[in-house]
């Protein structure tokens, strides 16, 4: 039997944007959720959530591909450059078939569809991002990463509401496992603190 480990970790979340940050918040109990500030939710029945902050896709991204990347996506490539280089993992046009990426996310680009949604309503159908579609699928986070990083190996995204982390993690390991790769980033991602995002999770109640 194959022997599968975790050898880097990468962080993006609420409670921290580094590995250290976040398990030293975890463990101390200081908690991410706080009251919204993405935008003005005085009039939702749920004004808490779990923001991403302090971060800066710039200090990812070149510029062009921050201001343009959908905000999932960016989340995705961040963690992944901080786990690929927590791992030392060094990956080469040698050994590049060999490292692939499976990142998943619940919602996908909800903010970026809402952006759009508006353009649409308020400046016609012209106005539309040619980006759109691509920014709305939730597999662009695997598939953007994939080529920020040159990983050509297996790649793919599962859609598993909360469990969507947890799912690609194993996943990642059943394909190194029946040798299609000998090394997968994986993970999940999501950027849902949105009006519609949190209008929806209400609605639900």
């Amino acid at each position: 039997m194959t022997r599968v480990v975790i050898t880097g970790l990468g962080v993006i979340s609420p409670a921290g944007n580094s590995k250290e940050t976040f398990w030293n918040n975890l463990s101390g109990g200081k908690s991410g959720i706080g009251k919204i500030t993405n935008f003005d939710a005085t009039a939702f029945p749920a004004q808490i959530a779990g923001e991403v902050k302090d971060f800066n896709p710039v200090d990812y991204l070149e510029k062009k591909e921050a201001r343009r990347l959908a905000r999932f996506i960016q989340f995705a490539i961040a963690a992944s450059q901080n786990a690929v280089k927590d791992a030392g993992l060094k990956i080469t046009p040698e050994n590049a078939a060999e490292i692939g990426v499976l990142i998943g996310s619940g919602i996908g680009g909800i903010g970026f569809l809402e952006e759009q949604a508006k353009n649409l309503m308020t400046k016609g159908p012209d106005k539309l991002s040619p980006f759109t579609v691509p920014y709305m699928i939730a597999d662009m986070a695997a598939g953007y990463t994939s080529i920020i990083l040159g990983a050509k190996g297996p790649n793919s995204c599962v859609v598993t509401a909360c469990a969507t982390g947890t799912n690609a993690i194993g996943d990642a390991c059943e394909i190194i496992k029946r040798g299609a790769a000998k090394a997968m980033i994986a993970g999940g991602t999501e950027a849902s603190v949105t009006p519609l995002g949190v209008a929806s999770f209400c609605a639900a109640r």
